[in-house]
């Protein structure tokens, strides 16, 4: 049962889904935390794992940058795989001086200028929502590992690179109340919202706008650990 995009058959990938946008991350999380993984996808690279943690059948696969991307790889998880509960765990830029690198933030919401919702089902709002039952287990697995959460809106942005500097900045966090910026939640939470499914987003900060702190290549695909063990603590 294979896709265009994922050579997995059925019964290959577990219920909950953790999915860091760089496969090399999964390829890590797999290799570092999972007991006996098996890798169950490599086209394009988007490499993706099935193996237990604490007892539990746990997947890890990457989404890739951005909405379309993530829109992909969760749409066909959700609908032809039979998975339940996406945990996005990502790596994001820092709008607020209460964040600091390496801080772990969980999301309550996502706004985004994009028209990947409108254009997917017309769905015309600029913010969505994650599973408050998936984020209540979050919260519990953070609780619980002793390690804090920021929670709040982030920005789901298109463009990485933006002319005009970074006045913008200030509309995102004075009226949209926005945290942090990533490259994905907005469209992974619709595609939850359309499928009957669970998603929710945990992102490191891996820098910052407001003090220009920024961590290397390799500290993002191996370091942010507090998130990747809070993901799996909370899967089911």
């Amino acid at each position: 049962m294979s896709t265009p995009h994922n050579s997995a058959e059925k019964g290959q990938i577990a219920k909950t889904v953790l999915m860091p946008g760089d496969p090399l991350r999964a390829k890590f999380i797999a290799e570092t935390f999972l007991e006996n993984p098996v890798q169950f996808n490599a086209v394009r690279n988007m490499f993706g794992y099935t193996g237990t943690y604490k007892g539990k059948t746990i997947s890890v696969m990457g989404s890739g940058m951005g909405m379309p991307s993530i829109g992909i790889y969760s749409y066909e998880l959700f609908s032809q795989y039979g998975v339940e509960n996406i945990i996005r765990i990502g790596s994001a830029g820092a709008y607020s001086p209460d964040l600091k690198v390496f801080d772990v933030v969980l999301a309550d919401s996502a706004y985004s200028e994009s028209s990947y919702a409108k254009v997917q089902s017309g769905y015309d709002q600029d913010k969505t929502y994650p599973s408050q039952t998936l984020n209540q287990r979050i919260k519990d697995a953070a609780e619980k590992l002793g390690m804090p959460l920021h929670i709040g809106c982030i920005h789901s942005s298109d463009v990485f690179y933006r002319e005009g500097g970074n006045d913008y900045i200030q509309e995102l966090t004075e009226v949209h109340h926005c945290l942090a910026v990533e490259m994905e939640s907005f469209a992974l939470f619709h595609n939850a919202q359309v499928l009957g499914k669970n998603a929710a987003c945990l992102i490191t900060v891996s820098d910052s706008f407001v003090t220009s702190e920024v961590t290397t290549p390799e500290q993002r695909q191996t370091s942010f650990t507090k998130m990747m063990e809070i993901a799996l603590e909370a899967a089911e």
